[in-house]
């Protein structure tokens, strides 16, 4: 294999064969390299400079066309025909609907194609010079889209909605006689009320001067034909609204019409926790009349960060700084672009060694900007974990919000490898060992063991038994390998409680996958405890006293251990906890913990907490424990007499249980192993004392 050295710089990405620079697999898409080659590829940054450069076959139309349509629309107060409406007309209304609607829509994909474009190039500050030319064409010919689809607002219907959103209410006659038939004075108010806010509300959305009867005929809705004084309040309301619509016409009729003044609007980007901000669109949210004013009145943007400028008439202006749908603020003739949007209109720019791309010594700190084009270019960032340093935590096993959040509050710190990013050489071999069980996703899997001299005991904590419980459940999907990289980086968590990434806007929780947690903890009903606990004070024969060991420390995970609240504490595993896995509000004991207290109040469904999961030498102690447990039940003067053929069976077991000490370890030293050891000798005594009774 041959390795050639490029640099990435504008000359290159003009080399590229096209398919391949597009559509090549060149680099994990988490690293900085990736970053920047899927931000290049697909239907990324190479596809939006070569699109809405300008018309086509289906948007090449004739100024006339757009004119004759725009005044056929301007006919009607609204775009609405009625029943006498002879069907030629009908027919030459709905083309024109039809072409206004296609007009406006490739103006905003195109807008939405240059947001892309722009803001995509300034995050790779070197592709400037080679990107500038291609997006000023894409920038020319969406002005010549955005005149196409002015030609179909009004300008003074802008103005008429902006004054009658401005309006006060004004003093609702309630006392005229001609309202009686609505009812008592109470209902006469409120009727009016409405009344006055549904055409305010009308009139304010759109640049076409709304039609007064329509919204006056809902004064009378509901009423009988026949009712007495209906004629007379219906008569009343239109004349009503014709006076609100002439304060509104008053206003404009008074206010400087030309646009003078300059008004610098931030068009808002999908929020970063919102599971829909792949699929937002640039002007998503916005009324017409907004629409309408961005149409006729802009004069420069930088689409990249979403900043408008607008030259407006004073009654526009006055609208959008104070309400408008749109964050808007005064600007003056010489106030950057980005002025009051640098917060939220920040691009960020993506060099060499933010991310895993340079040796660990030469990584450069983390910026919310960062995982924004990390987000933008890599669909599966959110549910993956991240190796991450600082001087404040040492490494830790996070999610992305998690780090999100941190950045937010001030923390400084480093990536220094996603799940995805874990080496191949080690990883993908425990995989393959892992994999491929059980190979019929339908079997059954086998059942606990219960003798503790099974091989078998206890495997259902450790884990092994975790990984193979992921791969179960992923047994044949896509998602097998992403589970199984990620249980290996969850692992390395301190605290499970870490890996909760919180919400996101719709309310889904985001954190590892059920799979993944699966493999992270075991059910508490495989737990037993028994053996550590002392003589008699079980329900049976009561424990043995053997130490925790090494299983003092091992994690335990509920919804809740505080017997003084209200409710019982689950498993994060319990269909009462929505078997969601653990989370930031969990609480944290240890296998010590419930040794040592009494006074929980568990559920007796899942028996209220979940063990993280033990590791070999954990599982190996755990195992030898029971055994010994198993041996004091057998060997004590209370677990009565055994033949020859048990005694040399015990003697072995108990020669192995002597023999135990941790992997690595030629010694076990400690109180632990010192109270071990003095179990041992008692089991020996015991076991020749056995003996010496039956050779009598």
């Amino acid at each position: 294999m041959t390795t050639t050295e490029a640099p990435l710089n504008a000359d290159t990405v003009g080399r590229m064969c096209s398919r391949c620079a597009q559509w090549g697999d060149w680099a994990r898409p988490e690293t900085g390299l990736g970053i920047f080659l899927r931000a290049l590829s697909g239907f990324g940054l190479l596809h939006e400079l070569s699109s809405h450069t300008g018309p086509d076959e289906e948007t090449d139309w004739e100024t006339s066309e757009l004119q004759a349509a725009a005044d056929l629309l301007c006919v009607a107060e609204e775009p609405l025909r009625s029943d006498d409406e002879d069907e030629e007309d009908g027919e030459a209304l709905e083309e024109a609907e039809r072409l206004w609607g296609q007009v406006l829509a490739t103006w905003r994909l195109a807008a939405d194609s240059l947001h892309r474009a722009e803001s995509t190039s300034a995050m790779f500050s070197w592709l400037t010079s080679w990107a500038e030319p291609k997006l000023a064409v894409k920038r020319q010919y969406l002005e010549v889209l955005r005149g196409q689809a002015a030609v179909f607002v009004d300008p003074d219907g802008l103005l008429e909605a902006a004054a009658a959103a401005l309006l006060d209410e004004p003093e609702l006659p309630v006392g005229e006689q001609d309202f009686a038939a609505i009812g008592i004075q109470e209902e006469i108010t409120r009727s009016l009320k409405t009344l006055w806010e549904r055409w305010q509300d009308k009139a304010s959305r759109g640049w076409r001067r709304p039609d007064g009867p329509s919204v006056a005929f809902s004064l009378t809705r509901g009423m009988r034909p026949n009712r007495k004084g209906r004629t007379e309040a219906r008569a009343a309301a239109d004349n009503l609204v014709a006076s609100w619509q002439s304060l509104a016409r008053d206003a404009v009729r008074a206010a400087d019409p030309a646009p003078r003044h300059l008004v610098t609007a931030h068009l808002p980007g999908p929020a970063d926790d919102s599971p829909h901000r792949h699929g937002r669109e640039l002007f998503d949210g916005l009324d017409d009349w907004t629409t309408g004013v961005l149409l006729t009145h802009l004069a420069d943007a930088d689409w990249g960060r979403r900043t408008l400028t607008l030259k407006v008439p004073r009654l526009i202006a006055d609208r959008l700084l104070t309400s408008s749908l749109l964050p808007c603020e005064p600007r003056t003739a010489d106030a950057g672009a980005t002025a009051g949007g640098e917060a939220d209109g920040a691009l960020p720019v993506v060099r060499p060694g933010i991310f895993d791309d340079t040796p660990v010594h030469d990584r450069q700190p983390l910026a919310a900007g960062h995982l924004r084009a990390l987000r933008t270019v890599s669909a599966r960032a959110e549910h993956q974990l991240y190796l991450v340093f600082s001087t404040d935590g040492g490494a830790e096993v996070l999610m992305l919000p998690t780090v999100e959040k941190r950045l937010a509050a001030g923390w400084r710190g480093t990536v220094i490898a996603g799940s995805a990013d874990l080496p191949a050489s080690v990883i993908e071999e425990w995989i393959r060992e892992i994999g491929p069980s059980p190979e019929d996703r339908d079997g059954a899997r086998p059942s606990p063991a219960r003798d503790p001299h099974d091989p078998r005991f206890g495997q259902d904590l450790g884990l092994a038994d975790g990984a193979r419980s992921t791969a179960w459940w992923r047994f044949g999907e896509e998602n097998l390998e992403h589970d199984l990289r990620c249980l290996a980086m969850a692992r390395g968590a301190a605290d499970l409680r870490t890996l909760d990434g919180g919400r996101d806007r719709a309310g889904h929780r985001r954190s590892v996958s059920s799979e993944v947690w699966d493999g992270l903890l075991a059910d508490a009903r495989w737990l037993d405890l028994e053996p550590f606990t002392e003589p008699g004070a079980g329900r049976r024969q009561g424990g043995s006293g053997v130490p925790l060991g090494i299983l003092a420390d091992v994690q335990v995970y509920t919804t809740d251990a505080d017997p003084r609240t209200e409710g019982k504490g689950h498993s994060p595993f319990c269909q009462h906890s929505r078997e969601r896995g653990v989370t930031a509000h969990d609480d944290l004991l240890t296998l010590a913990d419930l040794l040592t207290r009494d006074d929980f109040d568990w559920c007796g469904k899942c028996r209220g907490f979940a063990v993280r999961r033990l590791t070999d030498d954990q599982l190996s102690y755990y195992r030898v424990a029971h055994r010994l447990h198993d041996l004091v039940g057998k060997l004590t003067p209370k677990a009565g007499g055994a033949d020859q053929t048990d005694m040399e069976v015990l003697a072995a077991h108990l020669s192995e249980v002597s023999d135990w000490h941790p992997a690595g370890e030629r010694y076990w030293d400690g109180s632990d192993a010192w109270r071990w050891r003095e179990i041992i000798r008692g089991l020996r005594h015991d076991l020749s004392r056995r003996r010496d009774d039956q050779r009598t």
